[in-house]
């Protein structure tokens, strides 16, 4: 799995209130819910996010509320892949299972700043900042948690499995 978009830097502890509000969770609609992420962060994200693009954040990215709303919202809104520091523990298993890729990696995080173009090779593990040319290792996924982002969250990877598609 390969990724390549403009980064989009956000500090630590980005809850998942701010993901996507409180407000909006009577929806499970992925498209209502990407017009509102992280709105109440940064009010432009949403019209500057493009298809592709790449959050970089800083520690403990999805704290909070155990709500799978906000990687929906992330994913719905474009972003195909979240490198930070640290993750959440529940968020980290929310987004694999809603089939948002999501990477470990503090010296990336700490090197990539704000608009700069990023390529994320998921299989491999290496983070390049195209802007820069600094490279970077992350750990792989391994090839059940491939399979599973591949196939868009695991409620589509079971249905592949159980030949249900």
């Amino acid at each position: 799995m390969q990724f390549k978009g403009t980064a989009h830097r956000y500090g630590r502890d980005v809850d998942t209130d701010v993901i996507i509000p409180a407000r909006y969770l009577n929806t499970s609609d992925p498209a209502e819910l990407a017009k509102h992420c992280l709105e109440d962060l940064d009010t432009s994200f949403v019209e500057r996010v493009k298809p592709g693009d790449i959050i970089v954040a800083d520690e403990n990215f999805g704290c909070g509320s155990s709500r799978e709303h906000a990687p929906i919202a992330i994913k719905a809104a474009g972003v195909d892949v979240v490198v930070a520091k640290s993750f959440a523990r529940i968020f980290y298993r929310n987004s694999i299972n809603t089939g948002l890729a999501i990477m470990e990696c503090p010296e990336a995080v700490d090197a990539i700043k704000q608009g700069d173009v990023v390529s994320v090779d998921a299989d491999s593990g290496v983070i390049v900042d195209e802007t820069t040319g600094a490279t970077f290792q992350a750990q792989p996924f391994p090839p059940f948690i491939r399979e599973i982002i591949e196939a868009g969250g695991l409620i589509n990877r079971t249905r592949q499995k159980l030949g249900k598609e």
